[in-house]
């Protein structure tokens, strides 16, 4: 590839590629487009086996000068996955298996008709929907962090070129520094990554210091459970990130980016190497970028797995070499940061924001969100949801409408109990705080925070005693033990909500452990520690009366915890198959003499004093339904 020498090769450059996109896409180019979720969620269902399957079957037919075939990113709707598209009809096929291809290929590319078996099925009208933007998961959803991501092949730079990768930075190049900022301030773009500082305001401390060696570092560090927002934008178009970086550097005056990425992501990290690559081979990358006097290089750090890295002084001690701890703030990154120079610290979603503001204008990108919380997020729609996936909404959108419009509701008819947002560092949501919006000071007056983007649905089949003691056993493993407020008080909390589920607690153990989060929260040094109790300071606030029935009845009301529940089997309606007796890995389940009437073989019953609490009797009886918890 040839490198590109300025802002006018750029633009013609892109319209050469924007020009070659839409043919693809709207079948210009006299061939039909075949293209397939290359998410990671996907990749796990077969999708790359699929794919080589096409490419297969479409040569063997001799349909190479009719037919592409190439992956993209991920397509958000992962419940629904692996996804195929075929262009310029935009037909959207859904939980495509190996064995489908040839059907596909027969009766779609080479017969021209709908494979009607392989499309989505609207749940409420029960039509079948053909094209993507018909389906109502993607009707409220606004692309600006995920642009591109479903669309193009990450691997291939002139598709990203062709949706208008690096206008963005041709345009910022071509403005002050000072002028760069202005626009992103004016933009209202918050950080990401969890805190919500104003991302122009950062910048703006960073270019206040003294001219040296200062960074720009993103962090790609994704830890919280049930989290792939930044996963997902690095493997669906890592070249946006990369130009949001390359933006805020010239923006500070920095001349080197390090992206710090989860070692867990190796296709993400895979995507993100070739686009540095392709980057620098176009001179996008590296020295005297477009012919101007700036200077930009980009460089990898992998995370080992320690959720305390994404706290930013953690990160910045891990990239130098040191030990994943919190420095004391301040001075801030921004003063002070890597080896000791200037450094601003924005998440993946940030930094792929920054292009769209650049290139737009600041007023488009705050047209979306509320007053305070500009344009879109992230959230990674998980846990007890019909539609489980990756969504990005404009910042004002309402809990309610996430979930039941967007996320599908709860599955089997479901009550809604609780949404817990902001990960380990957020809060549980309620019935109540449905019609709140979404956006970050909201969040954080209703006891939740946005963090990062993790969005965990409950129904009334989960208990929040539990839910709370899953977040502090995650707590205590990812403390980093630098101050004990956190290491130590951390762990007494899950020593108390382990004495709660057991059901040997007491009213005392209760006082205790509000008022240890409450010190947690105050005492601790960074911001892991300080947020550590909210999921417990959270679920009490709104569900104490389940705490109390762990202590004073002894009983879990959602029938979760094992040592306050049991499994019974019903005896008149057990037909005595002894199927769950087969099953018991411990012998618990006996033969009776009671014979239930209408049936011929005696009914079983189960010693509780072997029970392991399983679940596994409970599965195997699912048709007869003769067993259930108490």
């Amino acid at each position: 590839m040839e490198k590109i020498k300025n802002y006018e090769e750029l633009s013609a450059k892109c319209s050469v590629c924007a020009d070659r996109f839409g043919k693809k896409i709207a079948g210009g180019s006299g061939k039909r487009a075949v293209v397939l979720c290359g998410g990671t969620g996907c990749i796990s269902s077969n999708s790359l086996e699929i794919k080589a399957k096409f490419e297969k079957l479409v040569e063997e037919k001799g349909l190479s000068d009719k037919v592409t075939v190439n992956q993209v990113g991920c397509f958000g709707f992962c419940s629904q996955g692996p996804f195929v598209k075929i262009y310029p009809e935009d037909t959207l096929y859904r939980l495509v298996k190996m064995e489908d291809v040839e059907e596909i290929i027969e009766k779609d590319l080479i017969g021209g008709e709908i494979v009607d078996r392989l499309l989505y099925v609207d749940p409420k009208t029960k039509e079948k929907v053909v094209k993507q933007d018909e389906i109502e998961f993607y009707k409220k959803q606004v692309r600006i962090s995920l642009h591109g991501c479903g669309a193009i092949d990450p691997e291939n730079i002139e598709e990203a070129l062709g949706t208008g990768a690096f206008l963005g930075l041709a345009r910022a190049l071509q403005m002050d520094r000072a002028d760069v900022i202005k626009e992103v301030l004016d933009s209202g773009l918050r950080g990401r990554g969890g805190g919500g500082f104003p991302t122009g305001r950062k910048w703006q401390f960073a270019y206040a210091q003294p001219e040296g060696a200062k960074y720009v570092v993103c962090n790609g560090d994704e830890g919280d459970p049930g989290a792939f927002m930044d996963r997902s934008i690095l493997e669906g178009n890592p070249l946006a990130v990369i130009e949001g970086m390359v933006i805020a550097g010239y923006a500070i005056g920095a001349q080197n980016g390090y992206f710090y990425v989860r070692a867990e992501y190796p296709i993400a990290v895979n995507r993100l190497r070739l686009a540095i690559k392709q980057a620098e081979e176009l001179g996008l990358l590296g020295d005297n970028i477009l012919g101007t006097d700036f200077s930009f290089r980009v460089h990898i750090r992998l995370g080992a797995g320690a959720f305390v890295c994404g706290e930013e002084t953690a990160l910045l001690n891990s990239i130098e070499g040191k030990r994943g701890m919190p420095r004391p703030r301040p001075p801030f990154p921004a003063v002070k940061g890597l080896w000791d120079s200037p450094t601003i610290v924005n998440n993946v979603e940030t930094l792929a924001c920054v292009p769209y503001v650049l290139r737009e204008g600041a007023a488009k990108f705050a047209q979306y969100g509320t007053e305070k919380s500009k344009g879109t997020k992230v959230f990674a729609l998980g846990g007890k949801i019909n539609n489980v996936g990756l969504v990005e909404i404009p910042m004002g959108t309402t809990l309610r409408e996430l979930i039941y419009e967007i996320g599908g509701g709860i599955p089997d008819g479901k009550k809604f109990k609780a949404i817990q947002t902001g990960g380990p560092s957020g809060g549980c949501l309620t019935e109540k705080d449905l019609d709140s919006v979404i956006d970050f000071d909201t969040l954080v007056a209703k006891g939740s925070m946005m963090g990062s983007g993790g969005a965990i649905v409950m129904d009334e089949d989960n208990c929040m005693v539990d839910v709370a003691k899953f977040y502090m056993e995650f707590i205590c493993d990812e403390s980093c033990g630098k101050c004990s407020p956190c290491r130590i008080g951390t762990k007494r909390l899950l020593e108390l909500l382990t004495k709660i589920t057991d059901g040997k607690a007491t009213m005392q153990d209760l006082e205790e452990l509000e008022e240890l989060g409450r010190t947690i929260q105050t005492g601790s040094l960074c911001a892991l520690g300080q947020t550590a109790a909210n999921p417990v300071l959270s679920t009490l606030a709104h569900f104490r009366d389940e705490y109390i029935a762990h202590i004073v009845d002894k009983k879990c009301p959602a029938k979760v915890c094992k040592n306050l529940m049991s499994y019974v089997i019903d005896e008149d309606k057990c037909i005595g198959c002894g199927l769950c007796e087969r099953q018991c890995p411990v012998n618990a389940i006996v033969k009776t003499d009671y014979v239930a009437p209408g049936h011929k073989l005696p009914s079983r019953r189960i010693d509780q004093t072997k029970c392991i609490k399983c679940g596994l009797c409970m599965s195997s009886c699912k048709k007869i339904q003769a067993i259930e918890k108490k």
